[in-house]
């Protein structure tokens, strides 16, 4: 079955979310997108929350937000109690956030990395599967 995705950005990280909406596509992911649609600046958390709230209710599989450093993204969407949404700017960080945390939302720092780096952690970050065990454990002591 064809994974969903959610995908969403500010301005910021616009471009990098149309390049990375259009590698989803070919690579066979189904990918829904929240916007924003412009490079007009714009507040994160008015795209990040909708793609959170999608993720966290299993409309999609798992989520994919945009911005110029990650970090206003991945603060507003771990505000929902379903989220697990991990910055990463390399793919030995995607790998682990999947293993060891079951993270089910990627934050990319558009200004600090380049599209095909983005490209390969979001791909790392979307095939890599949840270790379980001793991981299982700590992941559920996380919502409060």
């Amino acid at each position: 079955m064809m994974k969903k995705i959610a995908i969403g950005s500010d301005h910021a990280g616009f471009e990098y979310k149309e390049e990375l909406k259009q590698w989803l596509e070919k690579n066979g992911y189904d990918v829904k997108d929240f916007g924003t649609y412009s490079t007009a600046s714009t507040d994160y958390p008015d795209f990040a929350h909708p793609v959170a709230e999608a993720v966290e209710k299993k409309e999609f599989d798992q989520g994919v937000l945009v911005c110029g450093s990650a970090n206003g993204v991945a603060i507003t969407a771990n505000k929902h109690q379903g989220i697990r949404a991990a910055i990463c700017w390399t793919e030995e960080l995607a790998s682990l956030a999947r293993l060891h945390n079951d993270a089910n939302i990627v934050c990319i720092p558009a200004r600090f990395i380049s599209l095909d780096l983005a490209e390969k952690i979001t791909n790392k970050f979307l095939t890599e599967a949840f270790e379980g065990g001793r991981h299982a454990n700590r992941v559920g002591k996380i919502s409060c």
